[in-house]
């Protein structure tokens, strides 16, 4: 069976690699990203192995399901960016990897709140420039302090775990209350009261018609001043632009990103020789405290493997007739 990985890097190479192979599979990887412009590399492939910002709009699909596509396997858990509607029109089903590794983006997350907290970034090229001076590094303890948590599947209690762990008290939003969350010690509230409660606010949902922007300038202004922000769900969730004046005017005190809403054209790509067109992206890169991380919270070793076996294990159950993981069949 064809089977064609768009978007592929080393990394995606060497983890499928080393994968157990199921039998009948043959691998083609390709680095440009799924679009209009590539989607022909796909003809008379029976499989497509997309990844976060590969297009599988309508048009896309069209073009996959007339050059004999039959299959969209993901290599993600998130699929806001497939049509459904198209996929099912078309007869193209669609598995996903639900789980791979929660722990590599909960770490993350944290990894970004202790960076920002402790001035990590600003004291390391600091340092490589000779100066050893503290003056602006102060941080703080981060036990008792209280952490939002917006999302609590296989991540955000991962997340909470680990903050518990620090000796914060713990807020979480969700539709679906996490017994495991909740035995944490966490209490659920609506998200503007989780808002104005907490020192810092994760986010670790997906990426829904329904809570896009989630936060923007109104829900912006619930929150303490100085607040912390972390976002590794999707870029989606957070109005971006309205970013800015929260930073400028003290509203956000830190500012954590490994995701950007408009990252498709930017993110796995070395633009380093060419100007930022993005205006937005750039004036936040300006901000001392920011960090911008371009969607590497997935990037572990153990995350990869993960991410492998179950995409292979997907489309060997698919040809079996016995799907797995299906988002649409």
């Amino acid at each position: 069976m064809r089977t064609i990985l768009f978007s592929s890097q080393t990394y995606d190479r060497d983890s499928f690699l080393a994968a157990e192979q199921p039998p009948g599979i043959a691998l083609q990887f390709q680095d440009a990203r799924l679009s209009l412009d590539t989607v022909a590399l796909a003809e008379r492939h029976e499989v497509v192995c997309a990844f976060i910002n590969d297009d599988l709009s309508a048009p896309v699909l069209e073009q996959l399901a007339a050059g004999g596509t039959r299959l969209i396997a993901l290599r993600s858990a998130g699929y806001n960016h497939v049509d459904l509607l198209a996929a099912k029109r078309l007869g193209l089903s669609v598995v996903r990897v639900p789980a791979y590794s929660p722990h590599a983006v909960a770490e993350h997350a944290v990894a970004l709140i202790l960076a920002l907290n402790r001035r990590l970034h600003r004291a390391y090229n600091r340092t490589r420039e000779g100066d050893f001076t503290l003056h602006g590094l102060t941080g703080f303890d981060l036990v008792g302090k209280t952490v939002g948590i917006v999302g609590t599947g296989q991540i955000g209690a991962t997340f909470a775990k680990i903050m518990a762990g620090f000796g914060c008290q713990l807020l979480a939003y969700d539709p679906y209350p996490n017994p495991e969350v909740q035995a944490l010690g966490a209490r659920y509230l609506e998200l503007p009261e989780l808002l104005a409660q907490s020192q810092i606010i994760s986010l670790h949902c997906p990426l829904t018609a329904d809570n896009k922007h989630l936060i923007n300038r109104q829900s912006l202004a619930h929150m303490q001043p100085g607040a912390m922000l972390i976002n590794t769900g999707r870029g989606g969730l957070v109005d971006t632009p309205a970013l800015i004046d929260a930073l400028k005017d003290g509203q956000l005190g830190y500012l954590g990103l490994d995701v950007y809403e408009e990252e498709a054209q930017l993110f796995f790509e070395d633009r380093s020789d060419l100007p930022l067109q993005d205006d937005v992206l750039a004036r936040l890169l300006t901000f001392p405290n920011v960090i911008i991380t371009a969607h590497q919270a997935f990037l572990t070793r153990e995350a990869l493997a993960a991410i492998a076996e179950t995409t292979l294990h997907n489309i060997a159950a698919w040809a079996a007739g016995q799907a797995q993981n299906l988002v649409h069949g």
